[in-house]
């Protein structure tokens, strides 16, 4: 069956599919799952938050071909195909107010036609399974919600050929299952927190909690644990391949390996969707499809 499994991860920007599920895509990918990460944005409004790299004229000048390299780089490290819908970056807005949103950016495209780039992909790749991020966009980048919303509309408009017509976006198509990343979840947080604290290791995570008691962020339905602890390395070499938004030195890569391991070897999705009958938790996101085929 696996032969026949696909794969969509659908990700703002890249460096996120790195950041968010990337284990689990690398562990799908060696069992023979075809594995298609699109981009909606190129990233060319994403700060470079690597401090030995800022302040570089070239890569300031050059940011979106660079991005372009970097992704190309992480993608051969993952093993996974890669698209790009080809929007434009949003930008974090900061401030108090907050400033407009730069025109023709990705969030302030309409959603229905940008859905429908999407729906271009879908029908071309057929997935049964699509990951993408829940209606707070993990965090509350524009282009994160952004992605949510086309993303849901194209996984119902895919098999709509009334809205989308198929003489234009292809032959209809209905993915079976969509997830939210849920990586950055409470209980995965806490636990490699204490165990770092247990093995007196300074931990990164004590602020991070602090701020989601301030934030009073929702606590999120953790229904599928994948199992891909092998394919840390490769998640972090992906991650290290971004180098402009990356700091090999900083806290992404504080947590032994050994430990993470250990403590949580799995990584969290929330199931949005299933037009499949699963049991709940679930530890593939193949589970209903694998032996339906």
């Amino acid at each position: 069956m696996t032969d026949k499994l696909r794969l969509m991860a659908v990700h703002a920007h890249p460096d996120d599919e790195s950041s968010k599920g990337a284990a689990t895509m690398a562990k799908y990918v060696s069992e023979g799952v075809d594995v298609l990460v699109v981009t909606c944005t190129g990233g060319e409004r994403g700060s470079i938050l690597n401090p030995k790299l800022q302040g570089d004229p070239y890569i300031e000048e050059h940011i979106h071909e660079v991005r372009k390299k970097e992704m190309d780089e992480a993608r051969e490290i993952l093993g996974v195909k890669q698209e790009w819908l080809g929007f434009v970056d949003s930008g974090l807005p900061e401030g108090d107010p907050l400033p407009p949103l730069p025109e023709g950016c990705f969030a302030l495209e309409d959603v229905d036609k940008a859905a429908g780039e999407l729906v271009r992909k879908i029908r071309s790749f057929r997935p049964q399974v699509i990951t993408t991020y829940d209606e707070n966009g993990g965090y509350p980048h524009p282009d994160h919600i952004m992605t949510h919303k086309i993303t849901m509309v194209a996984f119902e408009g895919a098999a709509d050929t009334a809205k989308y017509p198929e003489d234009e976006f292809g032959p209809a198509y209905q993915p079976l299952k969509v997830y939210y990343n849920q990586g950055f979840n409470r209980p995965r947080t806490e636990a490699l927190h204490h165990a770092m604290l247990e093995r007196g290791l300074e931990s990164p995570y004590g602020d991070w909690l602090k701020r989601w008691d301030e934030f009073e962020r929702k606590e999120r339905t953790l229904t599928t644990h994948v199992p891909c602890a092998d394919f840390f390395e490769i998640r972090d070499k992906a991650l290290i391949a971004h180098a402009t938004q990356i700091d090999p030195d900083g806290g992404w890569f504080r947590v032994p390996l050994d430990l993470q391991k250990e403590v949580w070897p799995t990584e969290e999705y929330e199931l949005a969707k299933s037009l499949v009958d699963t049991s709940l938790p679930e530890d593939d996101l193949f589970a209903g499809i694998r032996d339906n085929g």
